[in-house]
C-alpha cells in the first residue's frame, strides 16, 4: 500500500486520555498536536519492544525515530514507561513502519500484553550493564506463547561495557533464547547515546521484514482498541493494530462488546490522513456519535454484524516451565487477549492438575464477554506471574464434559479449522472452483458443504459466478483482485491502443489466466460493469478512442474519398489497420471484401438496389449489378459475394436470387 497525503495542522487540544483496567477507567489530562505531512508509506507492519525496566527500550525508540514514546506526564516524571508508547519508523528501504513500546516494569504487565498482541517483529532489549533480568525472561516467555516468530535481539547500553563482558552477555541471551520462537532471531548491539550499532540494526530490521508475510485480509476488520481520546472538534478517537481486514472512510461500524454503532468519519496511519487502512497497520479511527466514556482499552472496531461476544471459550494452554507450581482446576486467573483483560475460571478437560512445562485443552468461563475468533492467542496470569497461554479453538463454546476422550477428540478435529474456515482457505488456494470440486475437497458431506457456501454467499464473503452444476465459487478477496487485474490489462491495451475501440474477448481470457473459468470470469465483469462489452471485444467505461491530428487526417481523406466515389472507391488511401477498424465498429464504413470499403450509407443504399431488382425480376446477374451502380466488375463481385455470405442472396449458376 501506498498512501500520499497533503500538509495539514490541528490546533493543540487538551484532551482526556482513557487508561487502563475494565472498569477502573483512570484519566490522564495530555495535550495532542497532530501534524499531517506529506510522506509515503510503503507495507504495513509493527514492530513492538520487549523487556526489562530501565533497560532502553523507551530510548532506543527515540534513537530511531526521534519520537518520544512516554506520553503521560508521570512517565515523563518517574522516568519509567508506565501504558503503551508509540512511534514510527522510516527504514533504509523507504517503508516505514509502527511502533509499540511496552513497559517493563512487573507491575505494569497488563499494558504490555495490551500492546504486544498485534505485533509482526519483536525487539527483546537487553541491557549490555544488566543482562538478564527477571521481565526479560517474562517478556520473552510472552512472545514465546503468543508465538511471535521473528524478532532481533537488542542489547542496549553498548557504550556502558568492554568487548569482553559483551560477549558473556551474548552467551547467557543466546542460552536464554533457545528454546524458544526467537532462538533464531539475530542479535545486534547499540548504544542510543553515542548512535553506535543503529545503522546496523535498521538493516537487519528491514531485512526481517523483506520476508515478513503481510497481514492477511479476510474482509473481517478487527481493531482491537489500545487507546482512548477525544479532540477538540472531532471526537472520540480510537487506536489500534487493524487485523484481518481494511477499515474505509465513511464505513459503518460496531464496537464490539458492547453493539455500540458508529461510522469512521477519519482515519490515520503514523499521522497521516488516508482513505483507506489495510490490516497489520497502527490505525487512529475518528468515530461518530460514541464518547470516551462508552468505549474502553479492549473493546473491538469491526463491521457490524458478525462478531459475538463470549464468556465461555475452549482452547489449548501451554504452561510454563518455570512457573513454580501445578494449575488446578478451576483457578481463577487473569485472562488477556488482543488489547481486552478479564477474570476467568479455568476448566481443566484432560486432569485435575498441570504441571509446569505440559499443555492441555481447556476451558475459559470469563467474568466479562470479550471478542475473539478462533485461532486468537491468550495469555492466563496470577497476581504478579505469567502462568501460560495459547490459542482459541473454539471462541463460543459449550460447556464440555472433562475427562471424556471423545471430547478430546473433537476437539483436535475442530484445531484445524472450522468448517467455513476450511471452505475459505480451500477456496483462497485454488480459485474458481466448481461446487463439486470443493466439496470433495472438503471431504464433508455435500449437503453440509452447500449449506456452508450459501452462509458464507450471505455474508459476502464467497461469490457465485454462473449458474447451475457448473457454477463457480470465488472468495470476496479474491473477486476483487480478479477485478484489479482485468482492471490493470485493460488499462495497459488501451494505452498501447489508444486508436482500438476495444480489447478482443479472447485476448483477455488468455491474459487472464483463468483456463475453462475465464468466460464465467468475463460474463460476471460485465455484468457489473467492470468492463463493457463491444460485439466481440470489451472496453473499460471511460474509454474512448483517441486519435492524433495525424490520424484525424488519413480517417478524413479516406471517408471523403468514399462521399467522391462511392460505387467504385479508392484503394490507395486506406488508412491502417487500426483506423479501419475503428471506422468500422462505428458504423462509418463497411468492409465487403479485402481492401474494399463503402461508406455505409452508399452501403445501404446498395443493398436496397439489388433486393428490390431481384423482387421485380426474380434475380439479378454480376453484369446488371455492375451496371446498376456504373461501376467495375471488381466491386459488383465484391458486392454479390458479400451478400452471399450475409445471406441477403444466394447465388444459382451465374445468378443471384433471394437468400
Amino acid at each position: 500500500m501506498r498512501v500520499e497525503s497533503h500538509v495539514n495542522w490541528l490546533p493543540l487540544t487538551l484532551t482526556l486520555s482513557r487508561a487502563g483496567e475494565r472498569g477502573k477507567p483512570g484519566y490522564y489530562a495530555n495535550v495532542y498536536c497532530f501534524y499531517f505531512e506529506r510522506t509515503k508509506v510503503d507495507g504495513m507492519f509493527v514492530l513492538g519492544t520487549a523487556g526489562h525496566i530501565d533497560h532502553g527500550k523507551s530510548a532506543l525508540v527515540k534513537a530511531l525515530t526521534g519520537i518520544d514514546p512516554d506520553r503521560l506526564r508521570e512517565e515523563k516524571e518517574r522516568g519509567m514507561t508506565i501504558d503503551l508508547g508509540f512511534a514510527w519508523l522510516k527504514l533504509p528501504s523507504g517503508r516505514e513502519v509502527g511502533i509499540v513500546d511496552v513497559p517493563g516494569h512487573e507491575r505494569f504487565i497488563k499494558n504490555m500484553l495490551a500492546g504486544v498482541g498485534g505485533i509482526d517483529l519483536a525487539m527483546l532489549v537487553i541491557a549490555a550493564n544488566d543482562s538478564v533480568r527477571p521481565q526479560t525472561r517474562e517478556h520473552l516467555a510472552i512472545l514465546d506463547l503468543l508465538e511471535v516468530r521473528r524478532g532481533i535481539i537488542v542489547i542496549t547500553k553498548r557504550d556502558l561495557v568492554d568487548d569482553d563482558w559483551l560477549g558473556l552477555v551474548k552467551m547467557e541471551i543466546e542460552e536464554l533464547v533457545k528454546p524458544t520462537t526467537l532462538a533464531q532471531a539475530p542479535m545486534v548491539a547499540v548504544s542510543a547515546l553515542t548512535g553506535a550499532g543503529l545503522p546496523e540494526l535498521l538493516a537487519t530490521i528491514d531485512r526481517l521484514l523483506d520476508t515478513t508475510p503481510p497481514r492477511k485480509d479476510i474482509g473481517r476488520p478487527r481493531l482491537p482498541i489500545d487507546r482512548v481520546f477525544s479532540i477538540a472538534g472531532s471526537g472520540t478517537v480510537v487506536t489500534g493494530t487493524l487485523i484481518d481486514g481494511s477499515l474505509a472512510l465513511g464505513q459503518e461500524v460496531e464496537i464490539v462488546p458492547s453493539a455500540l454503532k458508529s461510522r469512521v468519519r477519519g482515519l490515520q496511519t503514523h499521522k497521516t490522513k488516508v482513505e483507506a487502512a489495510e490490516p497489520g497497520s497502527r490505525v487512529a479511527a475518528n468515530l461518530v456519535g460514541v464518547t470516551i466514556f462508552q468505549l474502553q482499552r479492549g473493546d473491538v472496531v469491526t463491521t457490524p454484524g458478525w462478531l459475538s461476544p463470549t464468556t465461555m471459550l475452549t482452547g489449548k494452554l501451554r504452561m510454563l516451565s518455570y512457573y513454580p507450581r501445578p494449575l488446578r482446576h478451576n483457578a481463577e486467573v487473569s485472562f488477556f487477549t488482543g488489547a481486552d483483560e478479564t477474570l476467568a475460571k479455568v476448566r481443566l478437560l484432560e486432569g485435575n492438575e498441570l504441571k509446569p512445562g505440559e499443555t492441555t485443552w481447556v476451558q475459559l468461563l470469563l467474568d466479562e464477554p470479550v471478542a475473539v475468533v478462533k485461532g486468537d492467542h491468550f495469555i492466563i496470569r496470577s497476581t504478579m506471574d505469567t502462568i501460560g497461554g495459547g490459542k482459541i479453538i473454539d471462541a463460543h463454546s459449550k460447556r464440555l464434559r472433562r475427562l471424556k476422550p471423545e471430547v478430546i477428540h473433537d476437539l483436535r478435529v475442530k484445531e484445524e479449522g472450522t468448517a467455513e474456515e476450511v471452505v475459505l482457505a480451500l477456496l483462497e488456494a485454488k480459485q474458481p472452483v466448481e461446487l463439486s470440486v470443493l466439496q470433495k475437497q472438503c471431504n464433508l458431506p455435500a449437503a453440509e458443504v452447500e449449506s456452508l457456501v450459501e452462509s458464507l454467499i450471505n455474508q459476502g464473503l464467497v461469490l457465485r459466478l454462473g449458474q447451475g452444476a457448473h457454477g463457480l465459487l470465488v472468495t470476496g478477496a479474491g473477486w476483487q483482485r480478479t477485478v484489479k487485474r482485468a482492471v490493470d490489462i485493460m488499462q495497459e491495451y488501451h494505452s498501447k491502443f489508444p486508436v482500438r475501440a476495444g480489447m478482443p474477448k479472447e485476448e483477455l481470457r488468455n491474459k487472464l489466466k483463468m483456463g475453462a473459468s475465464a468466460p464465467s470470469i468475463l460474463q460476471k465483469l460485465i455484468d457489473e460493469a467492470v468492463i463493457i462489452e463491444e460485439k466481440t471485444g470489451v472496453r473499460l467505461p471511460a474509454h474512448k478512442a483517441q486519435l492524433t491530428l495525424a490520424q484525424q487526417a488519413k480517417v478524413d481523406a479516406f471517408l471523403d474519398s468514399l462521399r467522391k466515389n462511392p460505387y467504385s472507391p479508392p484503394s490507395d488511401l486506406i488508412p491502417e489497420p487500426d483506423l479501419l477498424n475503428l471506422l468500422v465498429d462505428r458504423r462509418d464504413v463497411v468492409k465487403v471484401a479485402e481492401g474494399v470499403y463503402f461508406s455505409v450509407k452508399t452501403y445501404d443504399e446498395m443493398v436496397a438496389k439489388v433486393v428490390a431488382h431481384i423482387k421485380a425480376s426474380g434475380k439479378v446477374t454480376l453484369g446488371e449489378t455492375r451496371d446498376m451502380f456504373q461501376t467495375s466488375r471488381k466491386y459488383a463481385q465484391a458486392l454479390l459475394e458479400h451478400l452471399d455470405a450475409e445471406k441477403v442472396t444466394k447465388r444459382v449458376g451465374d445468378e443471384r436470387v433471394l437468400g
